[in-house]
This record gives structure tokens, C-alpha cells and sequence, in this order.
């Protein structure tokens, strides 16, 4: 069940302004009665100024006096009308153990999979576009250590992730009329 913003400030003003049992107020809020009650007696909450749940559109007065009339009532949280913001995945994360592992990744799928785009490369990798177009152009600053090594081994990326990433780019070369390149070798990195 959705909780009110700011709970504890909720059941103060709740307990201050309405006559609903300490119960109502618990199962609102999210709280136990007995500290509810704590509340009301000035052991617990001490200091926090009451939130209006009315004024804030999280409940209304008319749910309220439900609530007084009938003590089994149990009070409903309004449907927010702000929409939620919808999570996207962002940049990857890679640990700081790993983190000099990824230029090798980089080289091998800039040589194993050249259908994929610098944009896919860098979300696949969790790197900005311009480390891809150092270590493609050998201007990194450590480019005499980089040597390619899968990025699913090195624990960068997914196998998964990487096999969709892959297949988005060859049905876009196919759309464009494009050839797709075969797939690797599985010894391509024994003769490199």
C-alpha cells in the first residue's frame, strides 16, 4: 500500500485536527498504533510540525469524517496527479577493479563487431563516446597496453545484452541495404 509523504508529520496533524482512532491513523500512515499513541502522548515526535494531507491533495475532508463516523473505516490515499518519472537505466555502472579493463573491451568490439554504432558501443560499455574514438584512434593515453579482450569475460557487459546489442545493429545495416559482417571467429583472439 502507498504510504503519505512525510508520515510521522501525517499522524501528527491526523492526531491533532481529527477524532480517528489511533488505528485508522496507523494503518494510514503506515505506523503501528502504539506508537501512534507514543505520538499523541508527546513521547515519540516530539518538535515535528504537522503535515496537512488535505491541503497536500493526499486525502480529503470527506474521507476524513468517513473515517470519525465509522471507526472500521480505513482511509484511502489519494491517486497522485503528478505523473511518476519514469526510470531509465542511465550510464552502467563498472567497478573501480574494472574500470581499466574497459579500453580492452572497447578494441574488441570495435574489431570484432564494426556494425556496432559509437552510441550502442557506449551504452553496452557505460563510456562516453569520446574514449571510444580515442581507442579506436589509438590516442588513449595508455593505447600501448590496450590489448582486445571480451567484455563478457572481463565481466563488463552481459552476453545477453551484447546479442541484442548486435542484432539491433545488423537488422539496421539490413534496412539500409547494408551487407552484415560475419560473426566473429571464436579464435579470432588467439591469431591476434
Amino acid at each position: 500500500m502507498a504510504l503519505p509523504l512525510m508520515p510521522k508529520a501525517t499522524a501528527v496533524w491526523l492526531i491533532e485536527k481529527t477524532a480517528l482512532t489511533f488505528t485508522q491513523i496507523a494503518d494510514f500512515c503506515g505506523m503501528h498504533p502504539l506508537e501512534v499513541q507514543a505520538i499523541a502522548d508527546g513521547e515519540v515526535a516530539q518538535g515535528i510540525v504537522g503535515y496537512d494531507p488535505v491541503a497536500n491533495g493526499q486525502l480529503t475532508m470527506d474521507e476524513i469524517r468517513r473515517g470519525e463516523a465509522d471507526s472500521n473505516y480505513r482511509l484511502r490515499l489519494l491517486e497522485s496527479t503528478i505523473p511518476t518519472p519514469k526510470r531509465s537505466r542511465g550510464t552502467r555502472y563498472t567497478p573501480v577493479a574494472k574500470r581499466n579493463d574497459r579500453p580492452d573491451g572497447i578494441a574488441f568490439l570495435l574489431r570484432n563487431y564494426p556494425q556496432l554504432s559509437e552510441a550502442q558501443i557506449a551504452k553496452l560499455m557505460g563510456t562516453t563516446k569520446e574514449t571510444i574514438q580515442k581507442v579506436r584512434d589509438r590516442t588513449h593515453w595508455n593505447t600501448a597496453n590496450i590489448k582486445p579482450r571480451d567484455p563478457v569475460i572481463l565481466g563488463l557487459c552481459s552476453q545477453t545484452d551484447l546479442n541484442a546489442m548486435v542484432n539491433q545493429a545488423n537488422e539496421r545495416l539490413t534496412r539500409e541495404g547494408h551487407a552484415v559482417p560475419p560473426p566473429p571467429r571464436p579464435d579470432a583472439d588467439e591469431a591476434a
